[in-house]
């Protein structure tokens, strides 16, 4: 479950000033949670309608992981980007920007006529949620200053967050089954027309910090580099993994994000300072989020796929299907940080939550052409669940844990990006295994053959829950090995929202 955004260090010149009585505050939190609860329904919305848009314009199996890709991709990569512009020319106009241009690009994929039209609509989404999500932050954390109500307002905020990919699954399906696909993109002009209508009433035009400065060797090294690695993998599906066109995107990819991680250390206000990065708990943590990203994608993906494709579910039904698993999530992610990491600390807690994720994906590969919700589906959903809930806020909380003041805000947007890429990555690997498998079962069957068809699918599903598997199983170890013992006391107020 997509989290986003990031926190910037409050400046007075930079504080929005909020019109006639502090109790429009409340009001102020309002419009920020309707703009964070659109970018974080794109993360979800999209995927339950998928298999009927794929339909519509008749894409590829081995193309339909783009549109989940760009959209993450573009978010992800630029988000650090987004807190420095929205520092440099103000919260205020950087927040208005963001929703005009990400529902300009959400009609712009309402009305798409092609696959391509679709996925640069999803990739825009991206650029602009990027510039709108550290702004939406920013203006919280600079408007409620009173520690009380700060931790009220970002307790909603969170929470608005956490809800919203349950949203997104249960409105994607309403609207794909009783409108079309295409209203999964034209409802964020409704929720993006009431935040800018609400951000224009009642914010002044908020001051810029000339003191701001852009990265942009680092975002086009780390941006390019994440592409590669994207394209390559996703290269493998038609090209082959021993084809230049794969591993020569993968190699570049890399040799880019090395580039990145060097010129951090040279740039003089990088993009993301490596001190953030070094710390054991906080590099655990990254790594954590990095790979829960990339399982809980194909998760989401591919068993929305088996769902209304194999057993026949309905958008709705398939929305409805993931709400135990959701439901699970938050009950054991309230858990997680109130009870289990206070007192154990999360070296045996994040691992837990690593195991439980595998043997749910594990259970999944039993998945048949004719497994029942309740007796099948069900149970691997809620194992799932529970581990991906004990995981992850305790990953997302520690990332953020000790930074200095002035790292607060890339540190917060560090890990929603790590979320976004590992989400990019996961999907990107996992659906080139997909249709590699099924393509791999149906030689030498009759590929006509309704029945041979949906073996091959089932195949495929079932490679990438054994892979998905395995990188929670990774994230088990690297946790086991990295996380320091014991607790670690109360750290700062940082809420990063958390996606489903």
């Amino acid at each position: 479950m997509h989290q986003s955004s990031t926190e910037t260090a409050a400046k007075p010149a930079s504080r929005p000033q909020i019109r006639d009585r502090p109790s429009l505050r409340w009001w102020v939190l309002a419009v920020v949670a309707v703009a964070q609860l659109m970018v974080v329904l794109d993360t979800t919305i999209v995927n339950i309608a998928l298999p009927s848009a794929q339909s519509d314009l008749g894409f590829s199996n081995g193309d339909r992981q783009w549109v989940v890709t760009a959209y993450a991709l573009a978010f992800g990569s630029l988000l650090l980007l987004g807190g420095r512009i929205s520092d440099m020319f103000g919260t205020k106009i950087a927040f208005l920007v963001g929703l005009v241009g990400f529902a300009g690009a959400s009609a712009l994929g309402g009305a798409a006529g092609s696959f391509e039209s679709l996925v640069i609509a999803r990739a825009l989404q991206g650029v602009f949620g990027a510039l709108l999500a550290p702004a939406a932050r920013s203006i919280l954390t600079t408007t409620f200053t009173d520690g009380r109500d700060r931790a009220k307002a970002f307790g909603v905020f969170g929470a608005v967050a956490g809800a919203g990919g349950a949203i997104g699954l249960l409105l994607g399906g309403l609207l794909t089954e009783h409108l079309s696909w295409r209203w999964t993109m034209y409802v964020n002009l409704a929720f993006a027309a009431l935040a800018f209508v609400g951000g224009a009433l009642l914010f002044n035009r908020s001051g810029r910090d000339r003191a701001a400065t852009l990265d942009v060797p680092g975002t086009l090294l780390v941006s390019a580099g994440l592409f590669g690695i994207v394209y390559g993998l996703a290269n493998a599906e038609s090209h082959s993994w021993g084809s230049a066109e794969s591993w020569g995107f993968l190699v570049a990819g890399a040799v880019l994000l090395a580039a990145f991680s060097w010129w951090q250390t040279e740039a003089t206000h990088p993009l993301l300072p490596l001190r953030v990065l070094l710390d054991r708990n906080r590099g655990a943590s990254y790594l954590a989020v990095l790979i829960l990203g990339a399982g809980m994608f194909g998760v989401f993906l591919f068993l929305t796929y088996y769902l209304q494709q194999t057993l026949g579910y309905t958008p709705v039904r398939t929305g409805l299907a993931f709400l135990p698993m959701v439901g699970v999530m938050v009950v054991t992610s309230v858990l997680s940080t109130t009870v289990l990491v206070p007192r154990f600390g999360p070296k045996p807690v994040v691992p837990l939550g690593m195991g439980l994720a595998a043997g749910g994906l594990v259970w999944m590969t039993s998945l048949g052409l004719h497994s029942s919700y309740a007796a099948h589906i069900m149970p691997a959903l809620l194992v799932s669940g529970v581990g991906i809930g004990l995981a992850t806020p305790p990953a997302m909380s520690l990332s953020t844990y000790g930074v200095a003041a002035q790292d607060a805000g890339v540190a917060s947007a560090a890990v929603n990006t790590m979320q976004q890429v590992g989400g990019s990555i996961g999907t990107a690997m996992l659906n080139t295994l997909a249709t590699t498998t099924a393509a791999n079962y149906i030689i030498g069957r009759n590929p006509r053959d309704p029945q041979v068809l949906a073996q091959a699918a089932l195949h495929g599903y079932a490679t990438t829950y054994w892979w998905s598997a395995g990188l929670f199983v990774i994230g088990l170890v690297v946790s086991v090995l990295l996380y320091r013992r014991g607790t670690t006391g109360s750290g700062p107020v940082i809420a990063p929202g958390a996606h489903i």
